[in-house]
């Protein structure tokens, strides 16, 4: 006569094969989870870099903009020099010149983009050198040229200059109806120890400009090899 199994037996399969179906239906929840979040994380971390460009992309547009106003500076200093040791200039431009030479800028920086990865985190970016340029360029760079610009008093030359050169020069200014200045006639040279102290903030506003433009010049490069590193990075 054949010997049944135990019962007990047949309980345990059946708990076995219950456990493995929910461990099953929990692994796959899990992972299904896990595939949506990474989803999710992959979408946010692409729109944010493609925000990042667009302000990148208008960030450079600004840049040019003052790197024009202190190249325009640097020859406002050539035309003075000109103007105080006597020498020929062109009358047309005095009034240019003379708004160009203090003219200050100030530093727009679109920084949307990235307000947007802190907000979400910046471990967001799976490119740990990516990341790293991002941050470096938003926290450093850009941060320090917009000191720089707008609260290094070295650099403040409206401030600085304005108004000693003008007590210098606008007693001798020739405006028109109008109000413009159109010519600048001094009853002579000015003397040694006025053309010397104006000839002295030419040189500071001018060396000034130029570690400007050689910042600026700096920052444009580092842009403009992050876009192509948010550009390789988004076509992956």
């Amino acid at each position: 006569m054949k010997k049944r199994k135990p019962k007990k037996s047949k309980n345990w399969r059946i708990i076995a094969i219950e456990f493995i179906s929910v461990f099953t239906a929990v692994f796959l929840a899990f992972a299904l989870n896990n595939w949506n979040e990474n989803r999710r994380d992959n979408n946010a971390e692409t729109k944010i870099l493609k925000e990042i460009s667009n302000g990148l992309k208008k960030d450079i547009e600004d840049i040019h903009i003052n790197i024009g106003g202190h190249q325009k500076g640097i020859l406002a200093c050539k035309y003075w020099r000109k103007v105080i040791e006597g020498e020929a200039f062109d009358s047309d431009s005095i009034q240019v010149y003379y708004q160009s030479l203090t003219r200050d800028f100030v530093s727009i920086q679109n920084i949307s983009g990235y307000e947007t990865l802190k907000s979400k985190g910046l471990e967001i970016i799976n490119n740990d050198s990516l990341r790293f340029k991002i941050i470096s360029l938003y926290e450093y760079d850009f941060t320090t040229l917009k000191k720089f610009e707008e609260t290094y008093y070295e650099m403040q030359f409206q401030q600085n200059y304005f108004k000693e050169i003008n007590n210098m020069v606008s007693p001798f200014f020739v405006f028109n109806k109008a109000g413009s200045i159109e010519d600048i006639r001094f009853p002579d040279r000015l003397d040694r120890r006025t053309t010397n102290i104006f000839l002295s903030y030419l040189m500071k506003i001018e060396i000034n400009r130029i570690f400007l433009l050689n910042y600026y010049s700096r920052i444009e490069q580092k842009v403009k090899w992050l876009l192509l590193d948010i550009e390789n990075e988004l076509n992956q």
